[in-house]
């Protein structure tokens, strides 16, 4: 039997890369974040995970659901979005085949539309290679990437995290859930940007619900913000639509979870969006 070991909402924003470039104006900025990052990665280790699937809102779909099936997943990566931020971004993951067209067959049984791909050329997206750069670092875990459908509603997305826990407990793997994207997501206009764009939310309304959900989080308010997250993800500017935040509740069990909220670093800004990582604890 497999079994969820460690689950977590975090961030893959470059300015955690441009904090540990020398000469960048945001050297050591995201220090706090990077080592929360890092955290992660040993409390992994140590509780020997073997398989971490990342929920990815940077790898964006328009036709339902995909899933990184590769064995291997190699290359050097360049943002197409920032290429001065993420450059030539090197990453070389074993991949986990079984595990990916396990959860792809347990959420086509629910109804789902989904699609694992063994594609050597498909690549990873920096909401999968940034977090892993920091926690899975050495490559010793395999990785899954699961993409972000824009057109799908928040219940195909709970139907596809709770598949993935269905897998995972059928599997035998020690897995690691990760949710990969920012709490509110409305960046800065272009005639807006400047140094401090990466120091300020560009919604203050955004910013107050923000801190809001962290506070039902470490309250341990599960259902208030469940049945609250659709409006978030619209009112707040949800990355992806917040489907990474969706597919890791209902991995974690949606209304039936009862675990401890542990923020590892301050709330912080980039871009005008808001970021943070927090640990979801599951039971031993």
């Amino acid at each position: 039997m497999g079994q969820l070991v460690l689950a977590a909402k975090v961030s893959h924003v470059p300015s955690l890369m441009l904090s540990e470039v020398e000469g960048s104006p945001l050297k050591s900025a995201r220090e706090d974040a990077v080592n929360a990052l890092r955290e992660l990665g040993r409390r992994a280790r140590e509780r020997a995970v073997s398989t971490f699937v990342v929920f990815d809102t940077h790898w964006l779909s328009n036709f339902g659901y995909h899933i990184n099936a590769n064995a291997h997943h190699r290359g050097a990566f360049t943002s197409h979005e920032a290429p001065q931020m993420i450059q030539d971004l090197r990453y070389d993951l074993p991949g986990d085949p079984a595990l990916a067209e396990a959860i792809a067959a347990e959420a086509a049984k629910a109804g789902l539309n989904v699609l694992a791909h063994r594609v050597e050329s498909l690549g990873l997206e920096y909401g999968t290679i940034v977090p892993m750069h920091y926690m899975n670092a050495d490559g010793r875990a395999k990785v899954v990437s699961v993409a972000t459908p824009l057109f799908a509603s928040p219940e195909e997305s709970r139907i596809l995290g709770e598949a993935t826990r269905r897998a995972i407990e059928q599997s035998g793997e020690r897995v690691a859930v990760i949710a990969s994207g920012s709490l509110s997501h409305r960046l800065w206009p272009n005639k807006k940007l400047g140094a401090d764009a990466w120091t300020s939310v560009a919604s203050e309304f955004n910013r107050q619900v923000d801190l809001r959900v962290l506070e039902l989080w470490q309250q341990g308010r599960y259902r208030e913000f469940i049945d609250m997250l659709p409006d978030y993800a619209t009112k707040c500017n949800g990355e992806g639509g917040m489907a990474d935040t969706i597919m890791l509740f209902a991995a974690l069990g949606w209304y039936e979870y009862q675990g401890r909220a542990e923020q590892l670093c301050d709330y912080f800004p980039s871009s005008g969006s808001g970021q943070v990582n927090v640990e979801f604890h599951v039971a031993a």
